[in-house]
């Protein structure tokens, strides 16, 4: 609970940054430059351009759950009727996928994201296509799983008894007896696409200054981290706490979906 709390907090952050920051995340002020938190009215302090830490934290936030959600919900629109599909029609199908799937899983997801997001070019829009597109093949294995256990049930069968097209079974069936695991899948991922926009940033592959972003705030920070080290520890903990509880919240939807811990 402690953990939906705080994600819930990180989500209404992202929601409502222009509200809740007390500034302009690009506004400077020229006399608190480098400021120490608690220090010439900013809470947090300030940066090299003397822009309020706190602001650009909460800002940074809408640019990781914007990435995290967006490349989530394209990873499954992708993934999910290609795993649905092969593990429902096998054959020839079922192995092509499979097979380009396993390749892809070969990779380390870091490499792959960094080589899309250069090819697309450095941007928090190509950054999260990149994101998305890495995270298909994980997806597309999940929901074959399940398409192979759903096909093989008793209303499946009764079902094609019936007489019921082969889509009407994927729609009315498969689909939404698969949703909770989907769900659960889509937990796991929202955290690992939120490093992983960070990281981009980060390189210099996402977020472009002067735009707020955790990962370009820690670029910024490595040429002050002996005299001020609060500047990268600030938005490292922001990414370990958004991380953290929605993972968290992650484990906590699946003991939901499986009490019995199946799974």
């Amino acid at each position: 609970m402690v953990s939906l709390a705080l994600a819930l907090s990180v989500t209404l952050a992202a929601l409502f940054a222009p509200v809740i920051a007390p500034y302009d995340p690009g506004t400077n002020d020229f006399e608190a430059v480098l400021a120490p938190p608690l220090t010439h009215g900013h809470f947090l302090g300030t940066d090299e351009l003397g822009r309020d830490l706190l602001s650009r934290i909460i800002w940074g936030a809408r640019a990781s759950m914007q990435a995290g959600v967006l490349s989530t919900l394209l990873g499954l629109i992708v993934a999910v009727p290609i795993g649905l599909t092969a593990g429902y029609y096998r054959g020839w199908w079922e192995s092509v996928a499979m097979r380009l799937t396993d390749t892809l899983l070969a990779f380390p997801f870091l490499i792959i994201a960094v080589g899309l997001a250069a090819i697309l070019g450095p941007s928090l829009v190509n950054a999260t296509l990149a994101i998305g597109i890495v995270q298909v093949p994980k997806i597309v294995r999940v929901t074959r799983a399940e398409a192979l256990s759903i096909r093989e049930e008793s209303y499946v069968e009764a079902a094609i008894a019936a007489g019921a097209s082969d889509w009407a079974i994927l729609i009315r069936h498969a689909l939404p007896n698969m949703t909770s695991t989907l769900i659960v899948q889509a937990t796991v991922i929202l955290p690992i696409a939120i490093i992983a926009e960070s990281s981009l940033s980060f390189l210099g592959l996402g977020v472009q200054p002067p735009t707020p972003s955790w990962g370009v705030m820690l670029t910024a920070a490595q040429s002050y981290m002996t005299q001020m080290p609060w500047l990268a520890i600030l938005p490292g903990l922001a990414i370990f706490v958004a991380t953290l509880s929605f993972n968290l919240v992650g484990d906590g939807v699946r003991d939901a979906f499986d009490p019995k811990g199946l799974r």
